[in-house]
């Protein structure tokens, strides 16, 4: 199978931790990478962000990373990416025509926008995985979300036009539904993990004498609705125990990155400062070992279209305590391979964290549960399984349109 896969601002090439490299960087990655060793031939396009970089990077066996030019040749964020889109949509259509796919797979909906007009005309099927949906950052975010105007109803456009779309949760699904979606077109396939690098097994990050009792790991961007404040807020009534916070910058820009002066000065309200680290950057050796030598590893967004980080850390055998929000929902079990708790609730947060770190049989049992969970339902050669199938359906949907002149 031929696979494009467009991923206009997440490069599975690019560092994660930045204010846009993330979760969806991965994704991209790991999937193309899975659907590369299952035999498929993938190109990800994705926009050109440095001069230096090469028209066309090999990521890995039969999976090609293939540059886009569209706008000047430098990082944007991805709020202010969409006026460059018709550039990109127009080389997209003249590569896809050069080597013309099976099917093509958006990711986010700046992808899926100029997914539509470069396949569409030449009636190539098309898959649609959003990663984050606009309606649901407008309604958490209010006022302060900065994402284009028309982002919301080209979303709705999106769903009701590719073939298929991939929701990575439930809650995404009632959503898409909500907006126009047809639920015949749309399947939960959500995200996985790299079960071999996250594990229990393997090095574990040393804890110095005369540190905490107990450790808790953040692993985050740090952007204020991920909610790593809360989690500051929360160590107050949390006693013996550190905060280590990985992700943003590289450690040595953290003085000057405006949320982690942010996140220090909380913390110095909040008469925790000596008992909160931020690490910056890590690469994803060091993430692992990271949550190897935590007690407790927290995700506690305001929202979360899935939630990466729960999945890693339940992976290496870490219990988990999330915000009961989108994907997050599905992912952790509450109860089972961690605890759930209200998003923007310090309070409840800091209980639950006493809770646990005051219980180390529990603790055991929920890692345990989350490494089991972790294997069977997440690791990506499943999620490429499921995802191969969800393109031969829309191939077989797609072929049967064109045949009675639909599409």
């Amino acid at each position: 199978m031929r696979i494009a896969m467009v991923s206009e601002h997440a490069s599975p090439l690019a560092m994660l931790g930045g204010v846009d490299a993330g979760g969806q960087n991965v994704h991209v990655a790991s999937l193309a990478s899975a659907l590369g060793q299952r035999g498929a031939h993938v190109v990800v396009y994705t926009r050109r962000d440095s001069p230096e970089l090469r028209h066309r990077v090999q990521l890995g066996p039969s999976v090609w990373v293939e540059h886009v030019d569209a706008g000047p040749p430098e990082p944007i964020a991805k709020d202010e990416l969409f006026v460059h889109m018709p550039e990109f949509a127009h080389h997209l259509s003249r590569a896809l025509q050069q080597r013309r796919p099976d099917v093509v797979h958006g990711h986010f909906w700046m992808s899926g926008w100029a997914m539509l007009r470069a396949a569409a005309p030449l009636r190539i099927p098309t898959l649609q995985t959003f990663h984050a949906l606009g309606s649901v950052k407008r309604a958490q975010q209010g006022a302060r979300d900065t994402s284009p105007p028309e982002r919301c109803a080209i979303e709705a456009d999106i769903v009701r036009n590719v073939d298929l779309t991939l929701a990575e949760s439930n809650e995404e699904v009632f959503e898409l539904v909500r907006q126009g979606g047809d639920p015949n077109r749309i399947r939960v396939v959500p995200s996985g993990v790299d079960v071999q690098l996250f594990s229990p097994r393997g090095p574990s990050e040393p804890r110095g004498r005369g540190r905490p009792r107990y450790r808790v790991v953040v692993v985050s961007r740090l952007v204020e609705r991920k909610g790593v404040g809360n989690v500051v807020t929360a160590l107050a009534d949390v006693p013996d125990t550190e905060l280590v916070i990985a992700g943003g910058p590289a450690r040595a820009e953290l003085a000057t990155h405006s949320e982690a002066v942010r996140l220090m000065e909380l913390a110095a309200r909040a008469g925790v400062a000596d008992r909160v680290e931020l690490r910056g950057r890590l690469d994803h050796a060091s993430v692992a070992a990271l949550y190897r030598s935590a007690d407790v590893v927290v995700c506690a967004p305001w929202y979360e279209p899935f939630g990466l980080v729960a999945l890693e850390a339940m992976a290496c055998g870490v219990p988990v305590v999330a915000s009961a929000v989108g994907g997050l929902v599905d992912t952790v079990i509450d109860g089972l391979t961690g605890r759930m708790v209200p998003p923007r609730r310090p309070d409840v947060l800091a209980a639950t964290l006493r809770e646990l770190l005051a219980d180390p049989a529990t603790r055991r049992e929920l890692g345990a549960a989350g490494v089991r969970r972790a294997r069977t339902r997440y690791a990506w050669p499943n999620i490429a399984s499921e995802t191969a199938r969800a393109y031969h359906h829309a191939m077989v949907e797609h072929a049967g349109l064109a045949a009675v002149g639909v599409g």
